[in-house]
């Protein structure tokens, strides 16, 4: 699948000493992290984190859930550097070096070791439908029975949106690749459905977003 571009303000990195700082990772680390020590399984003790980003998440999650070995990943080649950055000044001994990996293509699961726990912040709406429902696939290969699959950020609430704010975002998404915007919430749970993850929770979250938790069934 294509690399997709994102408009500038989707998604804004400055460099900080050899390091890339998104204001947007600073503000909703705390948050993501008291999710995920609520959601997370509770004997679980591998975590992959797609689309890594920056590389702040990651050794924030690792801090507050240290029982997980993480393993973040990333598509663009030029994060790649910072993750590991935030990692080395961690010095953290439960997070491994950063793995190249897109997320959207077909495949990627069988590259993979089982992972209990599988995370995804801030990226369904900057890939298009058939991406989205890849990942979600893909996600569920990889995820150990019981495992669960945290996804976070802006969506459509049955097809609205709710705010002024996210009207504008996503039209400033369309405009700039037809293709990628907002995602339903309500396609998503059926999408997870056909790859047989099922909902745990739907969490009102902060600043208007969602987290949709689903578990990989046991039998």
């Amino acid at each position: 699948m294509p690399v997709r571009s994102t408009p500038g303000t989707a998604s804004i990195a400055n460099p900080e000493g050899g390091k890339l700082f998104a204001p947007s990772a600073a503000r909703n680390l705390d948050v993501l992290a008291d999710l995920l020590e609520q959601v997370a399984p509770p004997s679980g003790r591998t975590a992959l984190e797609l689309a890594s980003g920056t590389g702040q998440h990651v050794v924030g999650y690792a801090t507050r859930l240290p029982q997980y070995t993480w393993h973040p990943t990333e598509a663009d080649p030029s994060r790649l550097h910072s993750i590991d950055a935030y990692i080395a000044e961690a010095a953290l001994d439960n997070v491994r070096d950063a793995k190249a990996l897109d997320a959207t293509a077909a495949g990627w699961s069988a590259t993979q070791e089982p992972q209990d726990l599988i995370v995804l912040s801030n990226l369904m709406h900057l890939i298009s439908t058939p991406e989205a429902r890849c990942l979600l696939r893909e996600a569920a290969n990889t995820l150990t029975p019981g495992g669960r699959l945290v996804i976070y950020g802006p969506f459509l609430r049955a097809g609205e949106l709710t705010s002024p704010g996210d009207a504008q975002f996503h039209s400033s998404l369309k405009a700039h690749d037809p293709e990628i915007g907002y995602k339903d919430d309500f396609d998503l749970l059926d999408w997870a459905h056909e790859v047989w993850l099922s909902p745990v929770e739907v969490i009102e979250m902060p600043a208007n977003n969602l987290a949709l938790v689903f578990a990989k069934g046991t039998a």
